[in-house]
């Protein structure tokens, strides 16, 4: 077999031209298809990314306690709050959950009012302290260091802009409690941030305790606890497993089983539904767990749109330059018919010379991928330094600049398919040249 592969490898180095010209053709189709992929999975990413610091992580789990009701007709509001600020977290250490870090937060709608403009907005009430949640934001202006006072604040520059905010200005903001009353207190601007999306860039970031003042919540309470999972593809598995832990300590929680039941497509929906049901009475605070996935199941589809695009490009690029192979191995075929019955002449069976040929090939088309492959990698290494300042693609870009992730097993798909395709093409040559008889094909004059 080594005797094959190095005959096979020499034999490249013949015809160069020729061989040069399919390298480049496989190479530009392995360039583009390697470019696109990268690019289009990072920027996926990013967005994934951005939706887990908008929702606060990749497994949610929020508290929800039920409001009595004065009369039946009365529309059901059961009030979102977490008492027990250790019991969550100690669930997840109980169940051995492989995390990045775990939050807190408690989120208030209202309004911000300055020099008498108005902006909806939401305020999420988190630990300063949390160095992986301030080291996240791209600052604009201001210090982390202002961030000391009490009732600082992190706000996007778009909304800073949109009412003439900087650094150090006071503002008001009006908000309701956890129970429906009114309330409102000042705040004062700490950091403003570059938002990367429409969505984010209403949101303002406050210190935990003071917005549970503001909002009626008691000390060392919240509204959602976040789990920032090492791997994200286990969020379903962490958020079922987090699930039934809490079910067994006999305390009320949503299914998820009945959220897919229900809304397959939408299974973040069918959690809420658990809460929002008349019909749904309990005692005490009930959890509900829910994944980035389930919120926004749009991503998984997402990606998997990706993966097919990219692969049904290569594959007609593939499938045009496999005829090109095809052919150029009948032109060999006719071009070494002599050689070939000198080598069984002397010795080598159909079956080396079926080999010599497919091994040819394969190899010829693997070095092709590879240079596509490397010069696609190196483009985007190029690209990732190019600031990009297009506010409608913020949200895909990692702090104004695209990244790029390289999905391993989506490339060995696509090198599997290469050589699966090149063993077609010249599978026909290939046994033309094993049936080859010695003494026919020392007669064939070229």
């Amino acid at each position: 077999m080594s005797k094959n592969v190095m005959l096979a490898l020499k034999n490249l180095t013949r015809q160069k031209r020729r061989n040069a010209v399919l390298a480049i053709a496989i190479a530009f189709g392995f360039l583009v298809v390697t470019c696109l992929d990268i690019l289009v999975t990072g920027m996926i990413t990013n967005l994934e990314k951005s939706i887990t610091q908008i929702a606060g992580g990749t497994v949610m789990i929020a508290g929800y306690e039920k409001k009595a009701l004065e009369n039946e007709d009365e529309k059901i509001q059961p009030v979102n709050i977490i008492r027990d600020r250790d019991y969550v977290k100690n669930l997840v250490e109980k169940c051995k959950v492989d995390y990045e870090y775990c939050s807190r937060y408690t989120l208030s709608m209202g309004s911000i009012i300055f020099n008498g403009k108005k902006s909806l907005c939401s305020v999420y009430g988190r630990d300063f302290s949390e160095k992986e949640f301030v080291n996240s934001f791209q600052i604009v202006q201001g210090s982390l260091e202002n961030l000391n006072e009490k009732n600082a604040i992190i706000i996007s520059n778009k909304q800073a802009q949109s009412l003439n905010l900087e650094v150090g200005d006071e503002l008001i903001y009006s908000t309701s409690t956890i129970y429906g009353q009114k309330n409102v207190c000042d705040l004062k601007v700490a950091v403003i941030y570059k938002e990367n999306s429409f969505v984010s860039s209403n949101q303002v970031y406050a210190d935990i305790e003071f917005v549970n003042s503001v909002v009626e919540i008691p000390e060392g309470g919240y509204t959602t606890f976040t789990i920032f999972l090492k791997n994200k593809n286990k969020q379903v598995f962490v958020a079922n497993q987090i699930e039934n832990a809490i079910s067994a300590d006999g305390i009320p929680v949503s299914s998820r089983i009945e959220a897919y039941k229900n809304y397959p497509k939408n299974p973040g929906k069918g959690i809420h539904k658990q809460f929002m049901d008349k019909e749904q009475v309990w005692e005490g605070t009930k959890y509900g767990v829910e994944t980035l996935q389930d919120a926004i199941p749009a991503i998984a589809v997402a990606l998997s749109v990706v993966h097919t695009v990219c692969t049904t490009i290569l594959m007609v690029i593939l499938l045009i330059v496999m005829v090109g192979v095809s052919n150029t191995y009948k032109m060999v075929l006719y071009e070494r018919i002599r050689e070939i019955g000198t080598m069984k002449a002397l010795g080598m069976t159909g079956k080396d010379v079926k080999r010599v040929f497919t091994l040819e090939a394969v190899f010829l088309c693997l070095i092709g991928a590879l240079a596509g492959f490397v010069l696609g990698i190196l483009i985007m290494l190029v690209l990732h330094y190019v600031p990009v300042s297009n506010e409608s693609i913020a949200i895909f870009l990692n702090k104004g600049h695209f990244s790029f992730v390289l999905p391993v097993s989506s490339f060995i798909e696509k090198y599997v398919i290469l050589i699966c395709l090149t063993v077609f093409a010249v599978r026909k040559s290939a046994k033309k040249a094993s049936l080859l008889s010695p003494a026919e094909a020392l007669r064939t004059l070229k």
